[in-house]
């Protein structure tokens, strides 16, 4: 993913779960996908989709159960 696509996506979060310390970083040698953050916790990654010309965002986040407590 490029600057200018992870500006985007983070102002998307940012305003969608109307939370203005969710940032989107890139990954060290991944150019397919970017890391998400509230603040200086990581919660999950944003992978960039490109396949047949449609272009999607899917973004995977892990819940552990010991967080549910």
């Amino acid at each position: 993913m490029n600057r200018q696509e992870i500006e985007k996506l983070q102002a998307f979060f940012r305003k969608r779960f109307n939370l203005p310390s969710m940032s989107v970083k890139p990954r060290a040698q991944k150019a397919d996908s970017a890391e998400v953050y509230i603040g200086d916790e990581f919660i999950g990654v944003l992978f960039r989709d490109d396949e047949d010309g449609d272009l999607s965002y899917n973004f995977t986040m892990a819940i552990l159960d010991i967080d549910l407590e």
